[in-house]
């Protein structure tokens, strides 16, 4: 993995002290830092060791200081790295070690505008915290629906920026599919206000998707128009045990027929990820009396009365289990007992990182060829690296799947470090022979940056430099990152 690693002791500055000078001016005292402790954890990614320095942390307050900010940089040609909550996994929202750029944080930019229950709408700011947002929705009686493992941290301006998935993908879409309106810093300092919430505007390029999902290359988000919906009145979760990926997709098809677009989440769990969660996460017990090879994660939610749509969900549980498409489930009868199957799902990758070296891959297929992956994919990398601990969990009802080979146990994990390039080139050539991609929700940034090219045709790179050359012809936003 490119890793690029500071040294606390040697700690560039490439910046002059002017341009630093005119950016303290631009946002004053309590707009930003050079205290070094203060800096670090900004340079820090918190898995993968991803690491670099900047002389300066900027926060500004509102998006005019964004825009004066950035304005300065493009005049000295000072590069920006846009940063949010910093719990992106592909070392987008890290720096380089060269000390030629700067942060510009988002999190002092964190007020909701406005809502709109009649247009069904928020208007925030990129620094809100996505479960404060959840927790707004909640009081005016709405749902903003975009739920991932970091929201307790993690910032929607972040996540617009890398187009998050999380587990409600499959009835709601990807953050790209809960925006309506930007408004974005352009890399020159202008600012561009599309905080339209419309959901007809036929008047040319829909010019908010460039920047959605851009990683900060293209420009900074500064605040965004997000879609509401109705809040849930009735959820039904389950944790059901099926013989195998096949299965768990006719599962998937047999309870879309019931409830149709009420399947609010369908995540798929290995069993050797459930072992890993009982033997590493504290508070967590296996629903089921006996161990089973595949899990689901469901949960049924719609607008009925409490209770409503269980006699669907058991409907649909029951038929399976005379199918033998399911082998055993725990139906949460409370809230209380659906959390705790929702902990299960949610705790699998804090306890993977205990069981030593990994190789961690977010890709997607279409559904028709998920187990025709899992399967090639166990079986090749069994052949080249014997004893191999593969783990796959992850959103099944959209495609994507987490699969991360993890090594074998005993050894000194370096050895399977250093494979980390050959694992990837097995996984990644698989994924792109059955038409999927190497990057489902988490994005590029550095991680993928080069891999991408392998995979891209030669006219998709050249569509994506011709966007980047003609909103950043200086390349000063998040350079070295997406492309």
């Amino acid at each position: 993995m490119d890793v690029n690693k500071a040294q606390p002791d040697a700690r560039p500055n490439a910046i002059s002290e002017a341009v630093l000078a005119r950016i303290k001016a631009a946002v004053g005292p309590k707009g930003y830092t050079t205290d070094s402790a203060e800096i670090a954890p900004h340079c820090e990614s918190w898995r993968d060791n991803w690491r670099g320095w900047v002389p300066m942390v900027v926060k500004p307050a509102s998006v005019d200081d964004v825009a004066a900010v950035v304005a300065i940089c493009a005049e000295s040609g000072t590069p920006i790295v846009p940063q949010g909550g910093n719990t992106g996994l592909t070392g987008g929202g890290q720096p380089h070690a060269t000390g030629t750029e700067i942060i510009i944080s988002t999190s002092r930019m964190n007020k909701v505008r406005e809502i709109d229950t009649v247009n069904n709408t928020m208007t925030v700011e990129a620094g809100c915290i996505l479960a404060t947002l959840q927790a707004v929705a909640a009081d005016a009686d709405r749902l903003f629906p975009l739920s991932l493992a970091a929201e307790g941290s993690c910032q929607i301006g972040g996540n617009l920026s890398t187009n998050a998935g999380g587990t409600q993908v499959l009835r709601y879409g990807n953050a790209r599919n809960l925006v309506l309106g930007l408004e974005v810093v352009l890399p020159d300092g202008r600012i561009w206000d599309g905080l339209r919430g419309l959901r007809k505007d036929n008047t040319g390029y829909d010019l908010k998707q460039l920047f959605v999902g851009a990683e900060g290359t293209l420009g900074m988000i500064t605040a965004a128009v997000l879609k509401l919906f109705p809040k849930p009145t009735e959820v039904q979760t389950a944790l059901v045990a099926v013989p195998d990926p096949r299965a768990a997709l006719a599962l998937l098809s047999r309870a879309t027929d019931a409830v149709g677009e009420q399947v609010t989440a369908f995540e798929l769990i290995q069993r050797r990820a459930i072992d890993f969660v009982l033997h590493h996460i504290r508070d967590v017990t296996d629903p089921l009396d006996q161990a089973y090879p595949w899990y689901v994660m469901m949960e049924v939610s719609g607008q009925g009365a409490p209770g409503s749509l269980r006699a669907a969900v058991e409907a649909v549980l029951s038929e399976g289990l005379e199918r033998a498409e399911v082998l055993d489930a725990a139906l949460a009868a409370n809230q209380s007992q659906g959390r705790a199957l929702w902990k299960i799902r949610e705790s699998i990758p804090e306890a993977q990182n205990h069981e030593g070296q990994s190789v961690k891959h977010d890709v997607s297929v279409p559904l028709s060829r998920i187990a025709e992956f899992l399967e090639r994919a166990d079986m090749a990398l069994a052949a080249a690296y014997p004893g191999v601990r593969c783990v796959a969990f992850g959103h099944i009802g959209d495609g994507n799947i987490h699969y991360n080979p993890v090594q074998p146990l005993g050894p000194d994990g370096a050895d399977f470090a250093a494979e980390y390039g050959a694992i990837n080139r097995i996984v990644h050539d698989l994924i792109v022979e059955l038409n999927g991609s190497i990057s489902a929700e988490h994005g590029l940034g550095r991680l993928r940056r080069e891999e991408v090219r392998r995979y891209k045709s030669s006219v998709e790179m050249d569509l994506m430099w011709a966007v980047k050359n003609a909103l950043d012809p200086a390349g000063i936003m998040n350079p070295g990152k997406v492309v």
